[in-house]
């Protein structure tokens, strides 16, 4: 299964903040959108990626006085990118060696959606539970 399989599946909203945004607004934003990552945007481009992790980072660092600094000071600056061509076992073998949960998918030099390693896997699963569906109904025929 490709990326853009799974954007069409799932859908290709971008929920996105500015860098100058607030820890603290950030944070509401990561929670009223029931979501773990944020894409950071200064204009047409990507900036970074705001993660919860980011989040726990940030008042590790800076306790409580963080929530009123922008997230451009604790945001992920090196945005790892996928492509909508790119294979799911590509994509899991880059999330795991680079520990990310979220990937932002450029398609024609724009944002075209995010998927995170719960997409990747939902869908990993899927496609494990047809593959074993098709060789157990293979097997009951040939028997």
């Amino acid at each position: 299964m490709s990326v853009a399989e799974i954007l069409r599946s799932k859908g290709n909203a971008v929920f996105s903040i500015t860098p100058q945004l607030t820890l603290a607004r950030a944070c509401a934003e990561l929670e009223a959108r029931g979501v773990g990552a944020l894409v950071v945007c200064d204009g047409d481009r990507v900036a970074g990626v705001f993660s919860e992790r980011d989040v726990v980072r940030a008042l590790a660092q800076d306790g409580a006085r963080a929530l009123d600094r922008p997230v451009s000071a604790y945001m992920t600056e090196k945005v790892i990118f996928a492509e909508p061509r790119e294979e799911m076992s590509a994509l899991m073998a880059r999330m795991t060696d680079r520990r990310i949960r979220h990937l932002p998918v450029m398609a024609d030099g724009r944002l075209a959606g995010v998927v995170s390693i719960g997409d990747v896997v939902k869908h990993h699963i899927a496609e494990v539970e047809c593959e074993a569906s098709a060789l157990r109904e293979y097997i009951e025929t040939c028997g």
